[in-house]
C-alpha cells in the first residue's frame, strides 16, 4: 500500500449548482483530498521539500473549492485533483466532494461524488 497523505473536511461556501438558486444563494460544500506518495524521503531527511506542503494544499484546494461555479460535483471534483496532480511527487488522488445541503426534497445526510486520479 502506498503511502498516502489525507486532507479531510475542507469546507466553504460556494455556488456550484445546476439550479438558478443554488448559483444565487450559494450552499455549503466540503472536500476530502487523499494523496499517494512515497514519503521515505521526507521522513529520511526530515524535510518538507521532499513531501506534500498540506498547508499550500489546503490553500489551493479551498480556492477551487470556492472558486469559478461549476453544474457538477463531478467537474469540482476534477478540478480539484488536478491541483494536487499539479505536484510531481503525488502519484494518485482521491478527491470526494460533500454538498450536505443540496435540495433533494426528501430527508439526507450527505451527497457526495469520489473520484480517483492518477498521474498518467
Amino acid at each position: 500500500m502506498p503511502d498516502r497523505i489525507a486532507l479531510r473536511g475542507l469546507v466553504g461556501h460556494a455556488f456550484h449548482g445546476v439550479y438558478e438558486a443554488e448559483r444565487r444563494l450559494g450552499q455549503t460544500f466540503r472536500a476530502d483530498a487523499v494523496l499517494e506518495l512515497d514519503t521515505a524521503p521526507a521522513a529520511a531527511g526530515d524535510d518538507l521539500a521532499r513531501t506534500v506542503d498540506y498547508a499550500e494544499l489546503a490553500r489551493a484546494l479551498h480556492g477551487v473549492l470556492t472558486g469559478e461555479p461549476v453544474d457538477l460535483l463531478e467537474t469540482l471534483a476534477q478540478r480539484l485533483a488536478d491541483v494536487c496532480l499539479a505536484d510531481p511527487l503525488v502519484d494518485a488522488v482521491e478527491i470526494t466532494v460533500h454538498k450536505p445541503q443540496a435540495d433533494l426534497g426528501v430527508p439526507f445526510d450527505d451527497v457526495t461524488v469520489t473520484i480517483r486520479r492518477t498521474r498518467r
